[in-house]
């Protein structure tokens, strides 16, 4: 079983090209996806949801879709809910995956804390260089592909 663990912060846009990029580039096809956010992004979730039911499909499978909403920069909240996913995610024996591209503080804090030392076996992050920032608000596939690295920091 695969878990997908991602946040959704200011940019609706870099979570799902980031989600774009594991699933293209790394073909990590999560059974489970769980997005975290903070109550202030609320409103972005119903598009976020449609976004990863739309890219899964494209790519031929359905995951459960779940989220976990956290008051706005409360760290404590965030660590401890992302350390009970954790620790489930563990105990049933998944491979897990963390995307923190589009996570605030609290959020990445929260899930680094208590991934690394549960070794996770991925830790996400879609980069855009600075000098191409204007496509930053576009669908991964309309952004030059040079412009854009994933890295998996458990790799390294």
């Amino acid at each position: 079983m695969k878990a997908y663990i991602t946040m959704l912060g200011r940019s609706t846009w870099a979570m799902i090209n980031a989600y774009y990029a594991v699933v293209m580039e790394k073909k990590y096809k999560p059974d489970e996806i769980y997005i975290f956010l903070e109550d202030i992004y609320q409103d972005k979730l119903p598009k976020a949801v449609r976004a990863f039911e739309i890219i899964s499909n494209a790519f031929g499978f359905s995951p459960k879709i779940e989220w976990r909403i956290i008051k706005e920069a409360n760290f404590r909240e965030a660590r401890g809910e992302v350390e009970k996913l954790l620790r489930e995610l563990k105990n049933k024996g998944a491979e897990i995956a963390i995307d923190i591209t589009s996570g605030r503080k609290a959020l990445v804090a929260g899930a680094l804390v208590q991934g690394v030392p549960l070794k996770v076996n991925h830790v996400f992050y879609l980069a855009l260089a600075d000098k191409d920032i204007q496509f930053a608000n576009r669908p991964y596939m309309m952004i030059p592909l040079h412009a854009q690295k994933l890295e998996d920091f458990m790799e390294e």
